[in-house]
Formats: structure tokens, sequence, C-alpha cells
């Protein structure tokens, strides 16, 4: 029994061994997994952006605008004049905090009868709000404690909170979304990163090889299948959000069916150039997990990309998901039109040709 089991371990050891592809997702997965994790998984705010609207413009306000971006949670993102110019920053996404001013802030201050200053948070994104509202606290407690005698009762400046696209800071308006994206993700993935390699394993390839089918045809052919289910699933996550959960739909339902075309796009894109380079299902899988994973962590989900370091925000932007995130939030909660969306946009158009590409080109080797 021993022998036999002996030379069962070995048989196996060196099959992982020679496998280019196993020594990679059996070694290199683990490793790379908890490089991006440690870098990823962070709630500490590291310098928020913040749009400041100041309408008193003067010492005091100056002042205080140093005490929120003198620390490290915040920095200055924007200065603008008008509130307009400040809900266009908060629709396009480019910030989710802005610091509100009112006239007579000095004034209040210099006759005790004690000023206020608002901080408006982005409420589509609760994940964080919590995190800065905190820091926004601390920072009016020591401005209070630098404006007023040791000892003092009361406030020199009261902090007001107000959330927009979402007043009550509702998750399900945060992460129903999200869910919806990450469930097309896995449809998207798992499902067509088979459905190549299944052909291989059952022989229906060579069949396919001798027809003069050019390499855009047969993607196209793979993906549309998939892409008409994911409609399906999309659709019914739709209105279960909307009937069971009550999540808002402020925008275009049109505009989000459009967008999410480019998404699945490539996703579906992604799925079959790893069914190409994949030789057995099992190894089409272990690579769209190896892939799924870190898409998942670094889309902005779970924890936000402003908070982590800036190599990884870079990385990020190599993510689909993390752009369609933002579009069907910015659609669902804001109702954002095209024009709001046009980096999230580009970027997704960009990957998605990146990966249909690079799907066609390998099927043209395999050929």
């Amino acid at each position: 029994m021993w022998k036999r089991l002996e030379r069962m371990l070995v048989k196996e050891g060196l099959q992982i061994v020679r496998d280019k592809r196993m020594r990679l997702l059996v070694f290199a997965m683990p490793v790379m997994m908890m490089l991006v994790m440690s870098f990823a998984m962070t709630t500490d705010l590291r310098q928020a952006k913040l749009v400041v609207l100041d309408l008193d413009r003067t010492p005091s306000s100056r002042n205080a605008i140093r005490s929120f971006v003198a620390g490290r949670h915040f920095s200055m993102g924007w200065y603008v004049s008008s509130p307009e110019k400040l809900k266009s920053l908060m629709d396009r996404g480019d910030t989710r905090a802005a610091l509100w001013i009112p006239r007579g802030f000095e004034a209040d201050i210099l006759s005790r009868r004690g000023a206020s200053i608002q901080i408006l948070l982005d409420g589509t994104y609760s994940l964080d709000s919590g995190t800065i509202l905190s820091a926004a606290s601390a920072v009016v407690r020591r401005l209070n404690e630098e404006l007023l005698p040791p000892g003092s009762m009361g406030e020199a400046v009261d902090l007001r909170l107000r959330n927009w696209f979402n007043p009550n800071l509702d998750s399900e308006r945060y992460y129903v979304p999200g869910l919806i994206a990450m469930m097309l993700t896995l449809q998207s993935l798992l499902v067509a990163g088979v459905s190549i390699v299944r052909e291989k394993e059952i022989g229906t390839i060579e069949q396919i090889m001798v027809t003069p089918i050019r390499g855009i045809e047969f993607i196209l052919g793979k993906t549309l299948p998939y892409m008409a289910i994911a409609y399906l699933i999309m659709t019914a996550m739709l209105a279960i959000a909307f009937v069971v959960f009550d999540v808002p739909f402020k925008g275009s339902l049109a505009l989000l069916y459009a967008l999410t075309a480019i998404f699945l796009a490539g996703n579906l894109g992604c799925a079959l150039l790893i069914s190409v380079s994949a030789t057995t299902q099992q190894q089409a899988l272990l690579t769209a997990f190896f892939f799924l994973m870190p898409a998942i962590l670094l889309s902005g989900f779970v924890f936000p990309v402003r908070n982590m370091p800036l190599p990884v925000q870079w990385l990020t932007a190599l993510n689909p998901l993390r752009w369609y995130l933002e579009i069907m939030q910015a659609i669902l909660s804001k109702g954002v039109g095209l024009s709001d969306l046009i980096p999230q946009v580009s970027a997704q158009t960009a990957l998605a040709l990146v990966s249909l590409t690079a799907a066609a080109k390998g099927f043209h080797k395999t050929l």
C-alpha cells in the first residue's frame, strides 16, 4: 500500500512541477494574492481630495481650510466659486467630499454666535462616508480648541453633514449595484472561460479549424450568446434591486444597457483569451479565478480605490470592474449622462478592444 501511495504522490508531484501553467497557479498565485490584498485591503483615509467652496473669503475661513488640508486625511483638490461647479464635480465622481463655508463665517465666530461649516458627502459610496466624517469631525474639534480659551463650554464652529444622492446612507444603494456588477463578472469569466477549451476536449475545435471562419467571426460567435445570457441575468437582478431593495433609478436605462455591452465585451474577451491559452477546463477555471479575486479587490467595491497606495490605484485602472462600478453607481443614484462618464467609458472601451483583439489573435495562433 505504502509503495503504491508513494508512486502516486511522486507522479502527481512531477505533473505539477512539469506543467508551467500549474506551477504559476500553484506557487505564484498565493504570493501575488498576498501582495495585492495587503496593499488593497485598507480603510485608512489618505489625502482625500476636497472640493472647497468658500463663500466667506476671510482670514477665518482660510484658516479653517488650512486646518483641513494640513493633516494626512485631506488635500486640496478644487477651489470652486459656485455651488453649480461643486455639484458638477460630485456628479462626475471626481471627489467624494466637499467643504462648504457659508457667508458670515468669520462674523459668527467673532460675535460668539457660533459659526458652522458643512461637509457634503457623496452618499452613493457609503463605504467610506463614515471614515470621511470621522476625519472631518476631528479637524473641527482641533479648530475649536484653537478658537476657544481653555475650559470654555460650547463650540465656536459647528460641523454640519449633508449626504448627497443617498441622504440616509442606505447601504443597499451601494452594495446591490455592486453585487450586480460582480455577478456579471463571475458569469462572463467563469462560464465563457471554459467554452473554447471544452471544444478542445471533446474534439469539435478541429471541425471549426477546417472551416473558413476568421478569428473575429469566431470571437463574435462565442461572445454574443453569453452576452445575451448576461443581459437576461442583469435584467432580473435590476428588477429585484428596484422592487425588493428599493434601489433608486435616476438615470437612463438605455445608457446603462449600452455601456454594459462594452463591459461585457471586455470581460468575454478576457474569458476567451483564457480559454484559448488553456488546455483543460480545470486550467481555464483556475486561471479565471486567478484574475477574478484581484479584480474584485481592486474594483473599489470592498475597499475604496482612493484609500489605496498610488501604485495600486494605477493598477486598478486596468480593471474593467472598477470602471463599470463607477458607471452603474453614477447612472443609478445620480442620474448622470454620457458626458459625465467620458473617463470611465474611454477606459472601458480601450480595455475591451485590447482583450477582444488579444482573444482573436490567440484563436488565430490556435488555427
